[in-house]
């Protein structure tokens, strides 16, 4: 079926479908792996790498952003009636197997090399908090809000989950460090219930994907949802338009205004962060909507639907492929992405551009296999 097909099929089916949302998403997922993997042998640059505690980058608005699309998603799909028993069975399933298959993403490849041979990586060291694990817990809240909610209620309930989340890093961490990164209760909640074992091994004993991080990044997928909402239903589509561009500059301004007082700081999930990311996205999505639907530029796009219809499949597979690559011995550089990350980009262009270079390639192997998947008609889903 062609993509004119489908947009002709859905909207028969009295659920409009907008090519926009599909591009959105697309390029969220290829800058997520464009982050995710930059190559070795240089520092990337730095609007490509994560902010260490306080501040904001590029790169930590990937991640909202995923959970904004997902919310738009949720806009469509949960517009036909379903009774309460099949909705929460659905509904619970997809969170378990897209929190399981995070976990068995961070386990892999269950093996490692021991004293006696290969072994069995155990289970006490394995991540359990990660990328997937809260995306997994924010649609399982978000939906069931969605459920029962009418739209000003879930954006009362949404500013209850920010600010229920800033009262309780001030009540309940150590006096002075509810924004420090090991005091904080949220740090202190994932040490007790799961120990650091399970936790991120490389910020020792901090995970950014923790368990109370939740309740912020919810209102994430909220807003994606409300904004779905608003497209779907607004009428007509320039002053919706215009109305997320008034609503976006004003929740980026409100974001910088709560800032001095709740730091913005992706791996706290703060407050001010949400606001901030929320609104960029509203200013982004609005953009995109504006050039593809209103004005009809549509060339290329499809490069980016090509991501944004199998995101799951194509996220994992840029996540477990590198690990194979990394597990290749390749001599000197350990292995075979970082031999080509350093042999072949790094000789190209030294420096930032070089670890760019190689990270665009490996996002465009993935795109690659997306591309397979989407001939074929191969759609993985939870």
């Amino acid at each position: 079926m062609t993509e004119t097909q489908a947009n002709t099929v859905a909207a028969l089916a009295g659920k409009p479908r907008f090519l926009a949302l599909d591009v959105f998403r697309g390029a969220t997922i290829f800058l997520m792996i464009l982050v995710n993997t930059s190559g070795p042998g240089a520092a990337p640059y730095p609007q490509l790498v994560h902010a260490k505690w306080f501040g904001f980058t590029l790169a930590d608005l990937v991640f909202p952003t995923f959970l904004f699309a997902m919310g738009n998603a949720m806009s469509f799909a949960f517009r036909k009636p379903v009774a309460t028993g099949p909705f929460l069975a659905r509904l619970f399933k997809r969170g378990a197997i897209i929190f399981v298959l995070g976990y068995l993403m961070y386990w892999f490849p269950f093996v490692e090399q021991g004293a006696h041979g290969w072994e069995l990586k155990p289970f006490a060291l394995t991540r359990v908090p990660g990328v997937l694990q809260r995306l997994a817990l924010c649609y399982v809240l978000a939906a069931l809000l969605i459920r029962w909610l009418k739209p000003r209620q879930l954006l009362l309930a949404a500013i209850a989950l920010l600010l229920g989340y800033w009262a309780i890093l001030l009540a309940f961490s150590p006096p002075g460090m509810a924004y420090d990164k090991y005091a904080n209760i949220g740090t202190q909640i994932d040490l007790w219930l799961l120990g650091p074992g399970h936790l991120y091994k490389k910020d020792a004993g901090f995970d950014p994907e923790g368990l109370l991080g939740t309740l912020p990044a919810t209102v994430n997928v909220i807003a994606g949802y409300l904004a779905g909402l608003a497209i779907v239903q607004g009428g007509d589509l320039r002053r919706t338009v215009g109305r997320m561009a008034l609503v976006g500059v004003a929740l980026v301004l409100a974001g910088l205004a709560w800032s001095p007082w709740f730091p913005i700081a992706k791996k706290l999930w703060t407050g001010s962060y949400v606001l901030l990311t929320v609104g960029l996205d509203l200013l982004l999505l609005g953009g995109a909507i504006w050039l593809i639907e209103i004005a009809g530029f549509k060339r290329g796009t499809r490069f980016f639907t090509i991501l944004g219809r199998n995101p799951l499949a194509i996220y994992l597979f840029s996540e477990l492929f590198v690990t194979v690559l990394g597990m290749i011995p390749a001599g000197e550089h350990g292995g075979a992405y970082d031999a080509a990350g350093v042999g072949v980009f790094q000789a190209i262009a030294p420096g930032p551009f070089g670890s760019l270079l190689c990270a665009f390639a490996y996002t465009m192997l993935c795109w690659t296999v997306g591309w397979w998947m989407d001939r074929k008609g191969l759609i993985l889903k939870a």
